[in-house]
């Protein structure tokens, strides 16, 4: 690799994206800066790669401590281009991206298949030098080889070159598929212009989809009058859905939904195909029967047929129970005299489940959403935070560059004060510029070797991202009680981050941990949202500033297995899906992706999809995430989510002392201990047993409890 053309003498200095100290210069960094910083990252990269191999030694520090600097310096520069392309998304961070994305895929494959740095990898775990290794470097080194294998190290001369070539495609095709589902969304909006389509919606949907307007062409668009302008995003759609009372609207905006990036200049059937084919096409490269089978290679489940029972176990507990939901509802509707009562429709049914948990539960999501207004969230997780694990959390806000105005700071110190870690809170949806969903990810690492000072530890930065409703006028942002659980998974990601104390930043926080077990943090966060104490921590009424009435708790806590056959059987369909289209080769007995689909439909859906309902082309977690044929991964880590949380269950929430107890217990094991042992050991560390799924089965009401 050569310098970049046009780059000046100090252009290395002058480009943000290749400082390496401190936190990234967010508020610096532009498009522009990606080609040449990463140009020139890679050629220095790619020379000490070279000196490496030829210099390697028979000791950690002289084999994997400059793997892991490399590493480290990539990171840091690629994976901030990578986070901006997530939050601040436009054609011209595109077309840097894509224009070096190849020469980072082509970099990372010639470390991987690195010959030399294989040999050395594998005459340290076996030779004499192991005994001097802890625990979690034999664990990096095992991973290490394992990857080194999965990347096509064995391969030889034409096979090494097919699948290089595959690599650089699918990196292609999962940006690519990632681009069409935000300009669908963007392009894909439904404009409503007459206010009776609106009727039935809550204020803060109106604001939102007229704020929406605002911002496109009708400046003079108001929450009473319109027009509307209805994202393609779930912060728009599902309020929608659950409160129009015209039902073709609701039809619209369903198939609207459904249909994203399905048809038209942002078709991702085509991709998904594509994708599919060289995804299986890699994995008999590398001697796999599929592609499931090299992803569950780095995962806990063993093989495919383990996950396959869970989810058949999950699938029959939840499927005659999602069957009565479905009758119930529509008896309900049939009832209300609604004309749709003999002919619910999937753009029905959120409508209807909503009107019901109303007049069952006597409240509405709506309604909820002013006692959650944001600041009193944050203030209560925290709350949380320091009572189990003994952390302050506190706004740093200015002390670090951000990359939109709505971006807080924060910092995470121990009992003590002592500095622990630090965290990014993007909260807010950006239909457009913003991808949908939510996420954590890492900044920083937590790495002793890689600290400034010899005798200090670099300490760990996340980054927690959700697409919550933006506040509205002079009001906060008001959370839906899911989107506060939401981000209570997330935090939950973040503490696995930010409270390792692994110094081998190759396994500390989340990394190095089996892709099904890095969801037990996060979906074990979402539980304390319905404990008392924490709901009435993080509630305050926008207006009264009083808290969750308990009534209204103890109806929320009463409706969380409402329709919880249903809920459970949606992800059993996701990861059945993910599972069939990964298991074998496309196309084996003539069925395209969404006639797969479809098949899988038949035995875990109540009502079936439509025939056009194109949900795989926005399917971003398989198609462009790290989900691929582990999506299975929210219910395998659920298992081990609720039996860890049901330790708290039997110890007492009411009883302060032991929470904190179990609490430290969680800290020290399940929040500390990262990828430098294997899940199956830290959870039996925390628990003291094997897990099982009678607690989820139970949480989910679809077992007695008696």
């Amino acid at each position: 690799m050569t310098k970049a053309e046009g780059e000046s003498p100090d252009s290395r200095i002058e480009n943000p994206l290749l400082q390496q100290t401190g936190l990234p210069a967010f508020d610096r960094i532009e498009p522009k800066h990606v080609e040449p910083a990463m140009r020139s990252l890679l050629a220095d990269l790619d020379g000490e790669l070279t000196a490496l191999e030829a210099d390697l030694g028979s000791t950690w520090e002289r084999t994997v401590a400059p793997l892991e600097a490399m590493g480290d310096r990539l990171a840091r520069c690629w994976g901030a281009v990578g986070h901006l392309m997530g939050v601040r998304n436009d054609d011209a961070l595109r077309e840097a991206f894509e224009a070096v994305q190849p020469e980072v895929v082509t970099f990372a494959l010639r470390q991987g298949q690195s010959r030399p740095i294989h040999d050395a990898l594998r005459e340290l775990i076996e030779g004499e030098e192991r005994e001097k290794f802890s625990p979690a470097q034999v664990r990096i080194l095992t991973t290490m080889l394992r990857d080194a294998s999965d990347a096509g190290v064995g391969l030889e001369d034409e096979d090494r070159e097919r699948f290089n070539a595959i690599a650089q495609e699918l990196a292609q095709l999962a940006t690519d598929f990632s681009n069409r589902v935000l300009d669908a969304t963007e392009a894909g909006a439904v404009w409503l212009r007459d206010p009776a389509e609106m009727a039935g919606t809550p204020e803060s949907l109106r604001e939102l989809a007229a704020q929406a307007a605002r911002d496109d062409t009708e400046p003079g668009a108001t929450a009473a009058e319109g027009p509307w302008k209805i994202h393609l995003d779930r912060t728009c759609v599902m309020p929608l859905l659950q409160h129009a009372e015209r039902r073709e609207v609701r039809e619209k905006v369903y198939r609207a939904y459904v249909g994203r990036a399905g048809s038209g200049e942002f078709d991702n059937r085509e991709t998904i195909e594509r994708i599919l084919s060289l995804r299986h096409e890699q994995a008999q490269l590398l001697g796999y029967g599929s592609y499931a089978e090299l992803s569950l290679d780095s995962k806990m489940a063993p093989d495919v047929e383990s996950v396959s029972s869970l989810l058949e176990e999950l699938r029959v507990a939840s499927y005659g129970e999602a069957e009565g939901e479905l009758e119930t509802l529509a008896g309900f509707a049939a009832n209300s005299g609604a004309q749709e009562a003999g002919d619910l429709a999937l753009w029905d049914v959120a409508f209807w489940a909503e009107r019901l948990r109303e007049e069952k539960f006597a409240y509405s999501e709506e309604d909820l959403r002013s006692y959650f207004p944001l600041p009193r969230v944050l203030e209560g997780l925290f709350g949380l935070a320091e009572r189990l694990f003994e952390v302050r959390i506190e706004a740093a806000d200015g002390e670090a560059p951000v990359w939109h105005e709505d971006v807080r700071f924060f910092r995470v110190s121990d009992a003590s004060g002592e500095p622990l870690a630090a965290f990014y809170l993007d909260p807010y949806a950006r239909p457009g510029h913003k991808r949908g969903g939510a996420w954590m990810d890492e900044c920083v690492s937590r790495s002793r070797r890689l600290a400034l000072q010899a005798a200090e530890v670099r300490l760990p930065v996340a980054y927690l991202v959700c697409n919550q409703a933006p506040p509205v006028a002079e009001l906060p942002s008001l959370m839906r009680f899911d989107d506060v659980q939401t981000l209570f998974h997330e935090f939950g990601h973040g503490l696995q981050h930010m409270l390792t104390r692994v110094d081998e930043s190759l396994a500390s926080g989340i990394r190095n941990i089996e892709w099904d077990a890095v969801e037990l943090p996060s979906q074990f966060m979402e539980n304390w949202c319905y404990q008392r104490e924490t709901i009435h921590a993080i509630s305050a009424h926008v207006e009264t500033h009083e808290p969750l009435p308990d009534d209204v708790f103890e109806k929320l806590k009463a409706a969380r297995t409402y329709r919880a056959g249903s809920d459970m059987l949606r992800q059993i369909y996701f990861a059945s899906t993910d599972m069939e289209l990964h298991k074998e080769a496309p196309a084996t007995s003539g069925e395209d992706a969404f006639a797969i689909q479809g098949r899988v439909a038949e035995r875990t859906t109540v009502m079936p999809p439509l025939p056009e309902d194109r949900f795989l082309c926005s399917f971003g977690h398989i198609f462009a995430g790290g989900y691929a044929a582990g999506y299975y991964s929210y219910k395998w880590a659920e298992v081990l989510a609720a039996d860890a949380f049901g330790a708290f269950e039997e110890a007492g929430l009411d009883n302060p002392e032991e929470v904190a107890r179990l609490g430290r217990r969680f800290s020290e094991t399940v929040l500390a201990l990262g990828g430098s042992c294997a899940p199956a050991e830290v959870f039996e560390s925390f628990r003291g047993r094997a897990p099982s799924p009678e607690a989820l089965l139970r949480q989910s009401g679809l077992v007695s409890t008696s």
